[in-house]
């Protein structure tokens, strides 16, 4: 920090502006001046240098000093700067109203040189407590960011990293869950989707599948056909999937609480938006626009926008990726059977934005792509 400190001196008479200026000079303080005659003039000085306090007269033409007071209090880089007036005015409505509009202190002329003196020492410590305590806060913000784009960093890693998971565990070795959740980001910027919207998205499509972790290798793994009631139990993926996301165990609940605040709070807090998003993806990316789908039935519009596009994506990744009992189709052949599935088992609309970045999706599969044809 340096010693020197700058302050600026406004008045409309010079004579006054003289005897300040002479008393800076002789005050053996290691303090600059600059003066100014108009409340204008005084603006513009502050807006070219960094004052550490200002002392001001009250009654200037024009714009006086009250003027000045409002306008530095309006102004995020001039509101903390200490404000001395001199006023020869003995009225106190006009002094209360000089300090509610912001002024830190108030000096009747005329005024003594070791008064003036002690007022402007009080206000230049004022001043550096202030930019120690900016500075400070400055310093935090900047620790709160890191420490924000680490947990970020580390909660999408969390959440590839389960994604993947759940992708080992049925069998799906290669790039399906990358292929989902940039086939679904590209689906959503066509529809004009927000970036708040499309990060989500983007974050919660490669957990669509997680619920498969709670189903057993011998229905999941089967290569052959599925019987009814293995059919039910492998659909029950979407409600399990729901239940990891949204529903996580009370136990777990209560010592992040306890990590967090020291303390158990009094209710659980709701899941955050990427949790509820996740959840909303794994319970209904497999309804179907004329409601034929499960777990719910859901129909149209019904149906999370989010699960729609899922839904979507994950088909056509399906239909092109090989599977034990299934060759890799072509883009033009998987294209064609989801254009059968427009109104049926796709939204129409979702699907022509779909088919219309047809060139981009391609362009992910030449990134991502492992079986595919």
């Amino acid at each position: 920090m340096s010693d020197s400190k700058k302050l600026l001196f406004v008045d409309d008479e010079p004579n006054v502006l003289e005897v300040l200026r002479r008393l800076l000079d002789t005050c053996k303080e290691p303090w600059e001046g600059e003066f100014c005659g108009s409340v204008d003039d005084a603006l513009a000085a502050l807006h070219r240098v960094k004052f550490d306090t200002v002392v001001t007269d009250i009654r200037i033409p024009k714009k006086d000093g009250l003027a000045l007071i409002a306008a530095m209090r309006a102004d995020d880089a001039l509101r903390h700067i200490p404000i001395i007036v001199l006023t020869g005015e003995g009225d106190r409505t006009l002094k209360r109203r000089v300090l509610d509009l912001g002024a830190t202190d108030l000096l009747n002329k005329p005024v003594a040189r070791e008064d003036l003196l002690a007022r402007l020492r009080s206000a230049i410590r004022i001043k550096e407590f202030e930019d120690y305590l900016a500075n400070q806060v400055e310093i935090l913000d900047g620790l709160v960011r890191e420490r924000t784009r680490q947990l970020e960093k580390s909660h999408r890693e969390v959440v590839w990293r389960l994604a993947k998971a759940g992708e080992f565990r049925d069998d799906q070795t290669g790039n399906h869950v990358a292929r989902v959740a940039w086939s679904a980001f590209t689906l959503a910027q066509s529809m004009g989707n927000n970036g708040g919207f499309m990060e989500l998205l983007f974050l919660t499509s490669p957990l669509h599948d997680i619920g498969k972790i709670g189903i057993p290798d011998k229905i999941l793994l089967k290569e052959g056909p599925l019987t009814p009631e293995e059919r039910a139990q492998i659909e029950t993926h979407t409600i399990i999937g729901e239940s990891i996301l949204r529903h996580p165990p009370k136990s777990i609940m209560k010592a992040a609480q306890v990590v967090a605040n020291g303390t158990l709070a009094a209710e659980e807090e709701l899941p955050s938006p990427l949790m509820q998003m996740a959840s909303a993806i794994a319970r209904y990316h497999h309804e179907k626009w004329d409601g034929s789908g499960y777990p719910d039935g859901l129909a149209g519009e019904d149906i999370p926008i989010e699960a729609r596009m899922v839904a979507l994506v994950d088909v056509y990744d399906a239909l092109r990726s090989k599977r034990p009992y299934k060759p890799a189709m072509s883009n033009e052949a998987a294209v064609a059977i989801l254009r059968k599935g427009s109104g049926n088992h796709f939204d129409p609309r979702m699907l022509e934005s779909f088919l219309d970045e047809n060139n981009h999706i391609l362009e992910v599969y030449d990134q991502f792509g492992d079986e595919c044809e």
